[in-house]
């Protein structure tokens, strides 16, 4: 029958392929992106991850066992170090840290980090876990099919947003998350939850493919 995010991923077919080769990706891909939009997407993105750094507080708070709860720090410490990158390159726009933490949230953030939130706090650990992991999982996705641009051309415009999520760290935490669904689901997963838990993994999927294309909007405005 296969894994349970396996089958959640199935479910989401139209979803996942909508997120994970988005015009966003096939012009990261070639290198065609314009700058403003991978900007403006980076400036939001950091955003969006304070709010993913509060699930993972959420789901430290929602653990009733030491195992689980050091699954949230270890996913919490990779939010916070992700974030580096974020304050990196946008350093090299001239856009500080504090600019950043002062930037307005778009309606798009909102929605998607908030979503997330929502489904931890009324759901239990696998409604939230289940929630986070299109962006855990599918980064690292995305991150492995554009290797090959950044191995072909080392001085990709994207290398080094394409080198942090194809990387091995990376990579590791996307497994981690995956395990931890796993071992949720044999605690608490019934069949009777599968159709509720495909929801929250369809509609953050569908919510991760807007977040690509307001970065396209938002770099055509400017």
């Amino acid at each position: 029958m296969g894994t349970l995010f396996d089958r959640l991923k199935d479910a989401a077919a139209q979803e996942w392929a909508g997120f994970t080769d988005h015009r966003f990706i096939q012009q990261m891909e070639d290198g065609s992106l314009p700058e403003e939009a991978f900007r403006q997407y980076l400036i939001q993105d950091y955003l969006f991850l304070i709010q993913f750094a509060r699930a993972y507080a959420l789901a430290a708070y929602k653990s009733r066992t030491m195992a689980d709860i050091r699954a949230a720090q270890d996913g919490l410490a990779a939010i916070v170090a992700e974030t580096e990158l974020h304050v990196r390159l946008c350093e090299g726009w001239g856009i500080s840290r504090q600019a950043l933490d002062a930037a307005p949230e778009h309606e798009t953030t909102v929605a998607y980090t908030r979503y997330v939130l929502d489904a931890g706090s009324s759901g239990d650990l696998l409604d939230l876990h289940v929630a986070l992991s299109p962006c855990v999982v599918g980064y690292a996705e995305i991150g492995r099919r554009l290797k090959p641009a950044l191995e072909q051309n080392p001085k990709h415009p994207y290398g080094e947003w394409i080198s942090e999520y194809s990387g091995a760290g990376y990579l590791q935490t996307a497994q981690a998350a995956v395990a931890h669904i796993e071992e949720l689901a044999r605690r608490s997963f019934t069949e009777a939850r599968f159709e509720e838990l495909a929801q929250h993994f369809a509609t953050a999927t569908r919510l991760e493919g807007q977040f690509w294309q307001m970065g396209l909007d938002l770099g055509a405005a400017d």
